[in-house]
């Protein structure tokens, strides 16, 4: 079974760990689309780091490029170098990569909606031989008590009961490390906070470390650690989640201060870090 962090737990002083790092990665679909542009980010080990950025910013594929999606899309890295848990990773099969400790929660939920509840958690621990597989099932109970009462297929779910499936089925194959794709996607306000509430009390209880992709800027900072913001492939600002809330061009592009998002590159005092140039 996945363990809790105790409350007293000294895991807050012990010394910062990177437990994924991306360095300048270039990534191409059907041989000659540019989408990634010498992308570099790195996420602490037992973290919520959020990675921000408009409708093409190839938030998405970054986490493609990570969990070896890639080439079901006819894209792939052409450039750089992807190190997990100290392993590069760059061009591995997506079943490796899930064996290693990485599962990918899609953009769009992506159950399998002809299966159970039941069924699509089992699912997730596909990869595993070890006998904790029903403990860890009534774990995810515990925590989406909701997915306990349904037992029809999973197609009849709601948009957010699917979401806690998703994320359930994620738990199940017991990651170091959790890839979100937008779980406020679809979602009603008092669900996405309760989402997020679940998000973040897994990291807390588990010390699961999560990279987060959403458009609710707001919502992803507020339970991030360190955030950054991609635009046209490239990360073009990061820091502290605290920081970037309070910084004025984030709250104007992304936190409805005017209500009109616009180029990072009009910004007169803004300056891209060289070892992303």
């Amino acid at each position: 079974m996945l363990q809790t962090v105790p409350a007293s737990s000294e895991k807050a002083d012990a010394p910062k760990d990177t437990i994924l790092s991306v360095d300048n990665i270039e990534v191409v679909y059907n041989e000659y689309v540019l989408v990634l542009r010498g992308l570099s980010l790195t996420v602490e080990r037992g973290s919520i780091t959020a990675l921000l950025g408009a409708n093409g910013a190839g938030k998405s594929t970054t986490l493609k490029a990570i969990s070896g999606l890639l080439k079901s899309e006819d894209g792939e890295i052409t450039r750089g170098s992807i190190t997990f848990d100290g392993q590069i990773i760059s061009h591995q099969e997506p079943e490796r990569t899930v064996r290693s400790g990485i599962f990918q929660v899609m953009e769009g939920r992506r159950i399998i909606q002809d299966m159970t509840v039941l069924e699509n958690l089992k699912l997730g621990a596909f990869t595993r031989s070890d006998g904790g597989v029903k403990d860890d099932i009534d774990l995810v109970y515990s925590y989406f008590p909701r997915l306990k009462e349904r037992t029809g297929l999973a197609g009849y779910l709601s948009g957010g009961e699917q979401q806690m499936l998703a994320i359930g089925r994620a738990m199940m194959a017991r990651p170091k490390l959790i890839l979100m794709d937008e779980p406020s996607m679809g979602l009603s306000p008092l669900l996405v906070k309760e989402v997020f509430g679940i998000i973040k009390r897994l990291n807390e209880d588990f010390g699961v470390t999560i990279l987060l992709v959403e458009q609710n800027a707001a919502m992803a900072l507020a339970c991030a650690r360190h955030g950054y913001i991609m635009e046209n492939g490239k990360i073009v600002l990061d820091g502290p989640a605290e920081e970037l809330r309070e910084n004025e061009d984030i709250k104007e592009f992304y936190l409805g201060g005017s209500g009109e998002r616009k180029s990072f590159k009009n910004i007169k005092s803004f300056k891209r870090r060289k070892r992303w140039l």
